[in-house]
This record gives structure tokens, C-alpha cells and sequence, in this order.
């Protein structure tokens, strides 16, 4: 059997309590969960390596539920959002709010049930420049982006590009 990562399984080049992928989840729950928020700086250098700066007018950003945003008092995606647009010189616009409260938690749902649960969960504020980037903290199904997206483009934007500080790997 090939070395391991000792915490989830993926082989690893010799063995280890905590693989890469570990790792990131550490800094993602942090982040998130646990109220790291000094973390979402380190976040945003980390995207800017990698991806190049949008052509669009405007970042924005999921919202969240209102219950979620009480419960952690913070919101990551919002704090991502604002620290790439102040490195990218890109202004932070609240182009999208939640339409609805009574969706649940995405945790836990399959992609079918988790298309179900945002569609029409978001709604446009007002008209979206033409091109506009939606910001999350992490992609796990494309569904909640997708959502968004629908809305931003309903409102006038004819191209949204999608940033993420992490993605979920199945």
C-alpha cells in the first residue's frame, strides 16, 4: 500500500498526519468557523497568484443568510471580496442580496438538492455593470454560484466571471 495521508486517506510521496488538501481545509475552517479573520489577507495573496485580475467593472459578492452572518460575525466571502478588489483596484459593489431565508444550509445536500435550494434564492439590488465577478469563499457544487449568477445576468450583466479562495475536491 503507497504512503497515506494519516487524516483523510490520499496518497501521499511518504507518509503524513495531514496532507496538503488537509492543510487547506485547517485554514478554511479557520477561517469560516472559528473566526480567523486576519486569514482572508492570506487568502486573497493566495488567489492573486493564481489567477489573474478580471476584466470586469466590479467585484461582488455572495451574500449570506442572515443567520449564518449573526452566528459567525463575519462574512468570509465579503472579506475576500474586499481585499482582492483593494489589490486588484476593483470597487466592492452589493450587486446581489438573498431573496429568500427559508433555504437551508447547502452542508450535507447532493447537486441536485443543492440546485434546488438556491434557485431563486438571490436577487439583484439594482442593474449590474456589464461585467461583473462574483466572489465566494468556496465552490463545492457550482450550484450557489450559478444562483448568483442567473441574477446578476437577469439584472443586465452579460458576462460574470466566478472567483473562489478553495474548491471542494469529490
Amino acid at each position: 500500500m503507497p504512503p497515506l495521508c494519516a487524516r483523510c486517506g490520499t496518497p501521499t510521496v511518504w507518509p503524513v498526519s495531514r496532507c496538503r488538501e488537509c492543510a487547506g481545509r485547517r485554514l478554511v475552517g479557520g477561517w469560516k468557523e472559528r473566526g480567523l479573520r486576519r486569514l482572508a489577507g492570506e487568502a486573497a495573496a493566495l488567489v492573486i497568484d493564481v489567477v489573474e485580475r478580471p476584466d470586469v467593472v466590479a467585484l461582488t459578492v455572495v451574500p449570506p443568510d442572515g443567520d449564518r452572518r449573526l452566528t459567525r460575525g463575519h462574512h468570509p466571502a465579503e472579506q475576500l471580496a474586499r481585499e482582492l478588489g483593494r489589490r486588484w483596484g476593483l470597487p466592492v459593489e452589493p450587486l446581489l442580496a438573498r431573496d429568500r431565508s427559508s433555504s437551508r444550509r447547502q452542508r450535507g445536500l447532493g447537486l441536485v438538492e443543492r440546485r434546488r435550494n438556491v434557485r431563486g434564492a438571490f436577487r439583484a439590488t439594482g442593474s449590474c455593470p456589464r461585467q461583473a465577478c462574483l466572489v465566494d469563499d468556496v465552490y463545492t457544487s457550482g450550484a450557489t454560484a450559478n444562483a448568483a449568477a442567473l441574477a446578476l445576468r437577469k439584472a443586465g450583466a452579460r458576462r460574470v466571471e466566478v472567483v473562489c479562495f478553495a474548491r471542494v475536491v469529490r
